[in-house]
C-alpha cells in the first residue's frame, strides 16, 4: 500500500457526479489512503446527479485543512453548492495555501476558482464551461486529460479518470 499513511478528504455535496466521487475515492483507498467524505454538514448523506448516496464522514466545520494531506473535489453541479458553504471553500483555501495538494475534476474547479488557488497564472483543466471562470480567477486554461501545476491537479471529465487517478496516486507517493 503505497499511500498508507496519507490522509485525503474529498469534498461532497448533493448533485456530485457520481464516477467522479466514487472513482478517486475507490482509487485513492486501494493506494493505501485514508479517504474521509467531507460534506457541508446540511446533512449526512449526500445524493450524485443519478441520485445515487454517498454519507459524509463530518462536515467542514468540524475539520482542517491540517487534518489532510489533499483534498479532493469532484465535479458535477455539487461544486457549485460546495461554494454556497465558507467552510467548504476555506478548507481549500487553506490546504492550498499550505502547500497541500488540492485536486478537481470537471465542473470541481469552480471551487479552486473560490479558494483562490488557481491565481498567478496557475495551468488547469475542466469540463469546458468554466474555462472562463478558471481565467477569471487568474488561472491559465489548458485542455489535456490531466494538468499538474504544482500543488494542484486539474482533469476534465469522468473520460480522463483513469489519467486523474494516477496523478492523484503519484503525488501522494512523492511527497511526504
Amino acid at each position: 500500500m503505497s499511500l498508507s499513511g496519507k490522509r485525503v478528504a474529498l469534498l461532497i455535496e448533493d448533485e456530485y457526479q457520481i464516477l467522479e466521487g466514487w472513482y478517486p475515492k475507490l482509487r485513492l483507498e486501494e493506494a493505501g489512503a485514508q479517504v474521509s467524505v467531507i460534506g457541508s454538514g446540511t446533512k449526512k448523506s449526500y445524493d450524485s446527479k443519478e441520485h445515487y448516496p454517498m454519507d459524509a464522514d463530518a462536515a467542514a466545520s468540524e475539520v482542517s485543512a491540517a487534518d489532510f494531506d489533499a483534498v479532493v473535489v469532484p465535479g458535477g453541479f455539487a461544486p457549485d453548492n460546495m461554494r454556497l458553504h465558507p467552510e467548504m471553500v476555506g478548507l481549500v483555501r487553506d490546504a492550498h495555501e499550505s502547500g497541500k495538494l488540492v485536486a478537481a475534476i470537471c465542473h470541481g474547479g469552480w471551487i479552486l476558482a473560490s479558494a483562490g488557488a488557481l491565481k498567478d497564472g496557475r495551468r488547469a483543466t475542466g469540463y469546458a464551461p468554466i474555462r472562463d471562470d478558471v481565467e477569471n480567477a487568474g488561472g491559465v486554461w489548458v485542455d489535456e486529460a490531466v494538468v499538474e501545476d504544482g500543488n494542484v491537479i486539474t482533469s476534465r471529465t469522468p473520460v480522463d479518470l483513469p489519467a486523474f487517478g494516477a496523478a492523484l496516486v503519484s503525488y501522494l507517493e512523492r511527497t511526504n
